[in-house]
């Protein structure tokens, strides 16, 4: 079986994530393609799109938003996403289980007792008048019935995993400022989600296993599940392998891929690319090697925007007073100082909406 290593695989992720070359796709075909954006930081995923698409326009993703063609929604991993309408749809049935096991993870104690239909059933109730409300409004509707659970517990269950809501503009729209407010998601689209597939089959498992090998393979079943969250993925797998390639990695794991995806010579050239905080490039997978060093692991969790010099995590940056700043994680050469340079002005400009194009880059370590 052929082995690829971590350059291979590198260089492999880049083309699929829209690193290696900027796509000129409309936003909406880029954001199906990515299987969607991690977005609790409202503004990340504009740095996201403009480091993916070229000539990139904020007002194209927030017409998308407005628009009910694309939503926030809590999904993959619990964690808020951007993803198309028809995605969402089709993916949030999937997700029950996992949704409701990562709250009760966390506030299993505090929701010791608590009838979840009941519950469920009541929060639908409250939001049937149609009026988006904050989580906090949500739980406080609710705290009359269940005056002994934390309030926080009440209202992560309900928006995280009970009631399919989404979570709506001006929040996530270029530049707003805005608090997090919900509305159902039937509501807001003015169609219901698909409903869970007949016991036995898994359409919308398989569908995952394709759309994330589109995505971010070649890729291990373990990547596959540190990117969606879902435990039961093996039999989908299973069902569509014939479809699949193999592979191996360094590491002796088999990857799976489809056959007619992108796999660069591993010499491609890769250039600088700024990546927002929680970039599912960095994220979706399990064994991050193939783009970040292990020693640097920690910042793919901690919020850290990075910035890729040769397909790899070579530094972290923030923006001050319209200045991107730039640490460096190990040295620069000079080409790589002046191409971090370079695509740092693009993205300051970008940032400032051509106020600025100041770049300051500190020394390397």
């Amino acid at each position: 079986m052929t082995v690829l290593d971590n350059r291979a695989l590198n260089r492999a992720t880049l083309a699929r994530q829209l690193l290696l070359d900027r796509a000129d796709v409309p936003v909406l075909d880029a954001v199906a393609h990515l299987g969607g954006l991690q977005a609790q930081e409202p503004q990340e995923p504009f740095t996201g799109l403009w480091s993916r698409l070229r000539a990139f326009a904020p007002a194209a993703l927030d017409d998308l938003l407005t628009g009910r063609h694309v939503v926030r929604i809590h999904l993959m991993r619990r964690t808020m996403h951007l993803l198309t309408a028809d995605d969402t749809l089709a993916w949030r049935a999937r997700h029950d289980t996992m949704l409701r096991q990562k709250v009760m993870g966390t506030y299993r104690r505090e929701l010791e007792g608590v009838d979840l239909a009941e519950l469920a059933a009541a929060a639908r109730a409250v939001l049937a008048d149609g009026e988006p409300r904050s989580m906090p409004e949500i739980a406080r509707a609710l705290a009359d019935r269940w005056p002994a659970p934390n309030p926080r517990a009440l209202g992560e269950m309900v928006i995280g995993a009970l009631v399919p809501v989404v979570q709506l503009p001006p929040r996530g729209v270029w530049r707003a400022r805005s608090g997090a407010r919900y509305t159902p998601l039937s509501r807001w689209l003015g169609r219901e989600a698909a409903p869970s597939a007949p016991e036995g089959t898994d359409p919308v498992g398989e569908a995952l296993v394709r759309r994330y090998l589109a995505a971010f393979g070649p890729a291990a079943s373990a990547d596959l599940r540190a990117w969606c969250g879902l435990a039961g993925l093996p039999a989908a797998v299973a069902a569509i392998r014939g479809e699949l390639v193999t592979f191996r990695d360094e590491r002796g794991r088999e990857l799976l891929d489809l056959p007619d995806a992108p796999r660069p010579d591993p010499g491609t050239p890769a250039p600088v690319r700024f990546l927002p905080a929680f970039d599912n490039a960095v994220l979706g997978y399990h064994d991050r090697g193939r783009i970040i060093d292990d020693a640097h692991r920690g910042l793919s969790v901690a919020g850290a925007r990075m910035v890729l010099v040769d397909g790899r995590v070579a530094a972290t940056w923030t923006v001050d007073a319209g200045t991107v700043q730039v640490t460096p994680l190990r040295g620069f050469s000079r080409a790589e100082r002046a191409a971090v340079t370079e695509e740092g002005q693009g993205l300051a400009s970008f940032l400032s909406e051509k106020d600025s194009d100041r770049v300051r880059i500190a020394p390397s370590p």
